[in-house]
């Protein structure tokens, strides 16, 4: 459509568009709708976002913004847009999308996609000219995030500059009426990348005399008909590699776990379709929703299918985490398979996810036996995301591909907040910056205590800092000193004359759980229930099972669980037999627990430990820091009842061993009598409220004596903790103490300055039924009950919370006074 408006019929606009608006067709859609509404002008790309410059009559303009709104492109997150009047009109004759401007980054660079239906058809069709090719895309899918090195998003930025379109992708680019256009990544068999097969000991069998007939072979039969046969593959996907086998054949399984030394932690699966899912587990339509969305996270599901797994895909677990093919080259693999495949990150355990091709041959060459690759290079690694469901929602437990790096807008008052570089925590690490009063949280990094991950950690700041033109004023740490992220932010401080907020660890969790939910910054303080492994405390000691009251500038203790001693410090993460040494020798004193229990398997296999130097330990106050944990106690409950009494292998195994067993109960949803309540010590003028878990040993102890299955007493103690940690909090309401500090009178459980929310965070609260009953208890006692969804509940929600408390104590007015207070604690040993 063209048209010619006189300058005296014209209005003329200039609307600023922010967002995640570039590659993902939005100057496109744009065009199509201004044409539709007889408008004339342009519309281009620049490092704030999309601009367009337009004529036409105000009620034109009024409609292509209310259209831009409601119908802009699936993967578009539009953040602002704002309409300004140009001094004069120009003189356009159509409207057209003309080439990106350079300037400073402010736009927000979109995640990659799962294949579209359309683009699927397309590869699986036997006369469309991209049957089978493994790299199709459009504007609605692919590579995005994974693929650019920096913005405004246009090809020549991304890894996909060095493939010349061929005419044909050429005449679709330049198509405005069709998919592809604009499309950057676009690419076809003739022009784009290529794919092909090696094994550990030779090069590129598509180039070798092993033919089908006269032609090469099928790359993609191959590696399917090698996955069958038990073989390992190492494939290239659209963040890094995958190494992937039969998760049928328990053989193979037994093999990848060997020689990619994960011994024990689950492996995530990847399914043909819905179907194939349904085969091992239940899939409600939330869920299938969600492994079929653009997004197309691990979502982590019941185990409870009509036909089985090997146990060794997930020991001790019945839950299993499935995603569906969300690159074109997965959907050509799977359509070759009749079984799932194990879809697993390509590395050694703890360390990065493999992304070029050498580093393939070089590291994985002693785990998997024939290497499917491409030339697409990838200049961002990006892991799978995972995700799932409690309490009726989805929940990321991992926050990376498909989410990442997609912005976050943060609440009401934060819109003047200053260039922040929150560095979070040390382990499921991520970073997030704050610019233009949005929060962009970076892709999970992984622990840094592994020197790769730490170095890619670094990279990806640079990445994060070049993309963004971030520059920070501040920058936001953990209280802990020795975590890596806290020592680099120190150095880049010292460096750079830059000042540092150190923040302590449980307000970033709240603070996290706050920003998520929306709550604004003028809001008054909320209640936090922050269960966790560990943290660094105020005073020095761990916490990790703390009651908090707190707004985004501080935080207080109002109770916790019980301080006990970690014997060996981080050692007694590992081993988890010492905490539960640890917390019956506070139960009870030890004559008594073998006069009553002595008969005991658990008694028979503590004395099989070096208990004298525990003993020793502790009468020193050597290596035994004290740790209000509520990992740590999860950990010794699993190992008191015969989980992972020994050793872990991985991070919170122990824990999810126990919420399995619980799962397995039939009345699990049930209140019984004998569920393990917790007592509670009332706050004193030199300490907070406490949890006592005493009472709950004891009646664990019991049930264990009278020879209670596994799964009755996890379900006790699921139930008992989360009916005790309600308590705690009615309890701690009750206490005027509380509420009496400078903010109003003195107030109880029913005055008017109690609050009214309460956030939950901490990576306990993955604990789905720990979750569940928590929200259906503090619900009850009518808080409005805030929790996890787009962010995790984990470490990888720090950063959030560090970069939203540095920005409110940043846009602090001078003066204003805290409501904290210190808390009545006494300094542990």
């Amino acid at each position: 459509m063209s048209a010619v408006l006189s300058p005296a019929a014209a209005s003329a606009s200039e609307i600023r568009i922010s967002g995640t608006v570039q590659g993902v067709g939005f100057r496109p859609t744009v065009w199509r709708l201004a044409r539709e509404e007889g408008l004339l002008g342009e519309v281009l790309n620049d490092g704030q976002g999309v601009l367009i410059r337009t004529v036409g009559s105000a009620e034109a303009i009024t409609r292509l913004m209310q259209r831009i709104r409601t119908e802009a492109p699936v993967l578009a997150r539009i953040e602002s847009m704002q309409q300004s009047p140009l001094g004069r009109v120009p003189a356009y004759n159509e409207f057209r999308i003309v080439e990106s401007v350079a300037g400073e980054n402010q736009t927000r660079i979109a995640a990659d996609a799962a294949i579209c239906a359309e683009c699927r058809d397309e590869v699986l069709s036997h006369s469309d000219r991209r049957q089978g090719y493994a790299f199709t895309n459009c504007t609605h899918c692919g590579p995005r995030f994974s693929i650019v090195h920096s913005v405004p998003y246009d090809r020549a930025r991304t890894t996909m500059a060095r493939f010349p379109m061929c005419p044909l992708c050429a005449a679709e680019f330049g198509n405005p009426a069709d998919r592809r256009f604009h499309a950057q990544p676009i690419a076809c068999a003739d022009c784009g990348p290529r794919l092909w097969i090696e094994t550990a000991a030779s090069a590129d069998l598509a180039a070798e005399a092993e033919t089908v007939g006269d032609a090469a072979p099928d790359c993609i039969a191959l590696a399917a008909a090698a996955i069958r046969d038990g073989r390992i593959l190492a494939l290239r996907g659209l963040g890094g590699f995958h190494l992937a086998c039969d998760a049928g054949n328990a053989e193979a399984v037994a093999r990848l776990r060997e020689r990619k030394r994960r011994y024990a932690k689950p492996f995530a699966l990847m399914a043909r379709d819905i179907a194939m899912v349904e085969r091992y587990c239940s899939v409600s339509a939330a869920a299938a929703e969600h492994l079929c969305s653009p997004e197309a996270a691990i979502v982590v599901l019941q185990a409870d299918g009509a036909e089985q797994l090997p146990e060794a895909i997930a020991p001790d677990l019945d839950l299993l985490g499935f995603m569906l093919p969300y690159t074109p080259l997965h959907v050509l693999l799977m359509q070759a398979l009749d079984r799932p495949v194990v879809m697993t990150s390509a590395n050694l355990s703890s360390e990065p996810q493999v992304i070029a091709n050498q580093e393939a041959r070089d590291k994985l060459g002693g785990i998997a036996d024939l290497f499917l690759m491409h030339d697409r290079e990838i200049a961002n690694r990006i892991d799978d995301s995972v995700l799932r469901f409690a309490g009726g929602r989805a929940r990321l437990l991992r926050r990376a591909r498909g989410y990442a790096p997609a912005a976050l807008r943060l609440p009401a008052g934060f819109e003047q907040a200053p260039e922040i570089l929150a560095c979070g925590a040390e382990l499921k690490s991520t970073f997030c910056l704050v610019k233009n009063g949005a929060a962009v949280l970076s892709q999970h990094q992984g622990d840094l205590e592994d020197l790769a991950t730490f170095e890619d950690y670094q990279k990806n700041l640079d990445l994060y800092a070049r993309t963004y033109d971030h520059r920070p004023r501040l920058l936001a740490v953990d209280l802990h000193p020795e975590y890596l992220s806290t020592k680099l932010a120190l150095e880049m401080a010292e460096r750079e004359g830059l000042p540092v907020e150190r923040i302590q660890h449980h307000h970033a969790h709240l603070a996290s759980c706050m920003a998520e939910n929306g709550v604004a910054l003028a809001t008054r303080p909320v209640l936090g229930l922050v269960l966790d492994g560990l943290g660094m405390g105020e005073d020095g000691s761990f916490w990790g099972g703390e009651l908090l009251l707190g707004d985004y500038r501080s935080a207080r203790r109002l109770a916790a669980l019980t301080a006990l001693p970690m014997l060996g410090g981080m050692r007694a993460i590992i081993e988890p037999w010492r905490s539960t040494y640890a917390h019956l020798l506070a139960a009870m004193p030890w004559p008594e627990f073998v006069e009553q229990f002595g008969m005991l398997d658990l008694h028979r296999r503590l004395q099989q430990k070096p208990l004298d130097a525990m003993n020793r330990m502790l009468a020193a106050q050597l290596n035994c820091p004290l740790a209000s944990s509520c990992g740590r106690l999860f950990d010794a409950v699993a190992a008191a009842i015969g989980l992972c009494f020994d050793q872990v292998a991985y991070e919170g195994q122990g824990a999810m061993a126990l919420e399995s067993a619980a799962a397995r109960c039939p009345g699990l949803h049930k209140s019984d009598p004998y569920d393990y309540v917790f007592g509670i010590v009332a706050a004193t003028d030199t300490d907070i409220a406490r949890l006592d878990a005493g009472p709950m040993w004891r009646a664990l102890l019991r049930d264990l004596s009278q020879g209670i299955s596994q799964s009755i007493m996890a379900a006790r103690f699921h139930r008992g903790l989360a009916q005790s940690l309600v308590a705690l909090v009615a309890h701690a309401l009750r206490d005027q103490r509380n509420f009496a500090n400078g903010n109003g009178p003195a107030a109880g459980a029913d005055s008017a300055s109690r609050p009214e929310a309460i956030a939950l965070s901490g990576g306990c609260l993955q604990n789905s039924i720990l979750l569940e009953a928590l929200l259906a208890g503090l619900g009850s006692l009518g808080f409005k009950v805030l929790s996890h969804e787009k962010v995790p509940a984990n470490d990888g929600g720090i950063a959030l919370g560090q970069a939203a408390i540095s920005a409110a104590r940043q846009l602090s007015a001078p003066g204003r006074p805290s409501f904290a207070q210190p808390e009545r604690s006494a300094p542990c040993a």
